[in-house]
């Protein structure tokens, strides 16, 4: 009994120790100049369905849910939103090469219309992000045109 005590006193002690390593809050301090919806034509209810099931993870902003400031959680929502910048950053977009930005639209419409985006887990916590067939339809099709308006500005074809 007297190390079943030990253990747990010792994994209550981690426990607390751990809340005083945190991760760097994504957060940027303006908005980017270099922001998807400030160089393409993007319809209000484009912007509202990436700010609710896109933004937290591919923008330099993320809203925290109250986990975040628990630890490991905070740890596993920085690897996310790290993982999900280094793949696709909307506020950075505009850097983006023309052949790059194309693709990255391409893989936005694949990733929606097979359900991969958002991610399940995200989705969990995060309601709004459930895309219903219509919110897809209408993410996909502004995809498409915003590729298709890139590749024709640059004498790319598909």
């Amino acid at each position: 009994m007297k190390l079943i005590k030990k253990i747990t006193l010792g994994l209550v002690v981690l426990f607390i120790a751990i809340q005083f390593v945190r991760p760097a809050r994504n957060i940027a301090p303006r908005p980017s100049e270099n922001d998807i919806t400030d160089h393409y034509p993007t319809p209000p209810a484009v912007k509202q369905l990436l700010a609710v099931a896109c933004y937290d993870c591919h923008s330099n902003t993320t809203r925290y849910p109250w986990y975040a400031d628990v630890q490991p959680a905070a740890w596993w929502l920085a690897s996310h939103v790290h993982d999900g910048k280094a793949r696709l950053n909307f506020s950075e977009f505009s850097t983006y090469s023309p052949k790059r930005a194309a693709n990255k639209l391409d893989q936005i419409i694949d990733e929606v219309t097979d359900r991969e985006m958002p991610l399940a887990s995200y989705k969990l916590g995060h309601p709004d992000a459930r895309l219903t067939p219509a919110q897809t339809k209408l993410l996909t099709d502004w995809a498409d045109g915003v590729r298709q308006q890139i590749l024709a500005a640059n004498g790319l074809t598909d």
